[in-house]
Parts: C-alpha cells; sequence; structure tokens
C-alpha cells in the first residue's frame, strides 16, 4: 500500500512542474523570463501581495478578485521547503548533467513522446467538457504525430501544421462544472495543488497508457522520474528566477497557480460545429501535401 502511495506521488509531480514552468514556456518550448511583484518588504502581507498579484494579471480594474484559501499555510510551508531543498539538491543537478549526456533535439524527442502518451487525458477530459475542437485536435495530433512522427518522437502536427496541444485534466473538467478549489494544498514531491485538483490528478492516472503496462512499481517510477528530468533538462531554471527575484517564493507560487488554474477553467473553448475547425482544411490533413509530393 505505502509503494502504491509512494508511486502516485511521484508519478504526480510531472503536474508540479507544469504548474510551475508550462505557464512560462513559448511555442519552441523555451522558458520566458518570470517577474515578480513588488512591495515593500516591511509592509508586505498575504493579502496585499495577492492583490498586487491580481492587479497584474486582471483584464480590467473591475475584474473580480479570486484567490485560493489557504488555511493549511504552516504545513504547507514546510512541504514547500522540503520541495524546495529536493528540486535543488537533487532534481536540477540530475537535470543539468542530463544536458551533457543527451543534445537538445533529442531530449525534445523523448519529451515529445511523453507528451503523446499523455493525448488520452487531455482528449477524454476535452471530451468531458464538451470541448469537441479540443478533442479533435487531440485525436488528429496522436494520428499524426504517431505516424508521421515516427511513434511521437517528433511533433509535426504543430511545426508543420501548426495544430497545438491543448492543455486539459480532470481538475479543469471539476472546475468547469462548478466545483471550487476546496482549499491550496502544497504536497511532498508533486508541489502546488488543491483539494479539487488533487482528485482530479488521481482520476487521470487511470488515463496513463502506462499504468497498463507490466512494469512494476519501481521500473514504473523510474519511467517517470526519465520524464521530469527530460523536462527539467529543457527548462532554463525558471524556478531560481522565482526564489531569486520573489520576496516571497510561496506566496509567488501560490498566487500564479491560482491564477493560472482559474485562467484554465475560466477559458470559454467550446466549439460544437466540430466540421467547422482548422483542422479540417485539406492542406493539414493530407501529409504529403507537406513535403509536396502531391499524390
Amino acid at each position: 500500500m505505502l509503494t502504491r502511495i509512494f508511486i502516485f506521488l511521484f508519478a504526480g509531480y510531472f503536474f508540479f512542474l507544469g504548474s510551475v514552468f508550462a505557464a512560462n514556456f513559448d511555442k519552441n518550448g523555451e522558458a520566458t523570463a518570470v517577474s515578480s511583484p513588488s512591495s515593500s518588504l516591511d509592509t508586505l502581507s498575504d493579502d496585499d501581495f495577492d492583490a498586487a498579484f491580481d492587479d497584474d494579471f486582471s483584464t480590467s480594474p473591475a475584474a473580480p478578485k479570486k484567490m485560493i484559501s489557504d488555511p493549511l499555510q504552516p504545513l504547507n510551508r514546510g512541504i514547500f521547503w522540503f520541495n524546495d531543498k529536493l528540486y535543488f539538491y537533487f532534481l536540477k543537478p540530475v537535470a543539468k548533467g542530463y544536458r551533457f549526456v543527451l543534445p537538445r533535439p533529442a531530449r525534445a524527442s523523448i519529451r515529445n513522446v511523453f507528451v503523446n502518451l499523455m493525448t488520452p487525458i487531455r482528449a477524454g477530459n476535452s471530451l468531458l467538457q464538451l470541448n469537441f475542437r479540443g478533442f479533435g485536435t487531440e485525436i488528429y495530433r496522436f494520428v499524426i504525430n504517431t505516424t508521421f512522427g515516427i511513434g511521437g518522437l517528433f511533433d509535426p502536427a504543430r511545426s508543420v501544421a501548426g495544430v497545438e496541444k491543448t492543455v486539459e485534466d480532470f481538475g479543469q473538467t471539476l472546475g468547469y462544472y462548478g466545483v471550487g478549489h476546496g482549499f491550496y494544498l502544497v504536497l511532498p514531491v508533486i508541489g502546488p495543488s488543491s483539494l479539487r485538483d488533487v482528485s482530479g490528478n488521481f482520476v487521470d492516472s487511470f488515463a496513463y497508457p502506462l499504468r497498463y503496462t507490466d512494469l512494476h512499481s519501481l521500473e514504473f517510477a523510474g519511467i517517470v522520474l526519465f520524464d521530469v528530468e527530460t523536462r527539467l533538462s529543457l527548462d532554463r531554471d525558471t524556478y531560481e528566477g522565482i526564489v531569486h527575484d520573489a520576496i516571497d517564493p510561496y506566496l509567488f507560487i501560490r498566487s500564479a497557480y491560482a491564477q493560472r488554474r482559474l485562467a484554465q477553467v475560466g477559458a470559454d473553448s467550446h466549439n460544437i460545429d466540430f466540421f467547422q475547425m482548422p483542422i479540417f482544411d485539406s492542406d493539414l490533413l493530407n501529409p504529403f501535401e507537406w513535403f509536396g509530393l502531391n499524390l
């Protein structure tokens, strides 16, 4: 039982990385600069920080304030400290050594394989949210990248056809149907989350194809760690920038997490007219035209 709990926590670590890094990557996989709100060190409080962060991300002066409650902050801060040390003393040093073993294009291809394997999670949640455009996009990307992308090593759906992957998970699906965060949680290894998103991550784990292989627990954990280190090796020290620039990294990450999840859940991406989507353009559906074969 303890082994299964450990594997679940370990497998969920990529959601921590997604929370911290995914919002800071551009389309080429490069990390963008991270900025932190400024305030007086002597007078800054949690409420002051959240209000300042809200102002930075608001689309209008009248934007509603929707942050996440944090009744377990003392406990969360302790776990945050543990995760911080784990990152600096183990995960990132290994990732830096990994950079010398494989060139960036090879590591990017490995990461593409893992992204392709997670298609059932994104496609399934798109369908649950009645986001037929997102569902069609994920099916299209999976077929093209698995075939012409040689098992997902390459991403011609994006690089050639310009079709980007969606960002969907069961936590967003719960939010789509009105389920709130509950309260903020920082979990060992996994990192920032909430009561709703922890439940969502558990459900998503059943849609991960590797769960149904004959891999032993340690082998599965090794593959998950490999994915984590691959993603970290492609990162340009985003977390280091947060720690260096933010007055209180804990508050910054908590606010960034809440804002990011609010944006993802609140996005209106419905498109029931399935056959009007750009992916049904003949140039995109016919990969032979990408290479001028005209078959």
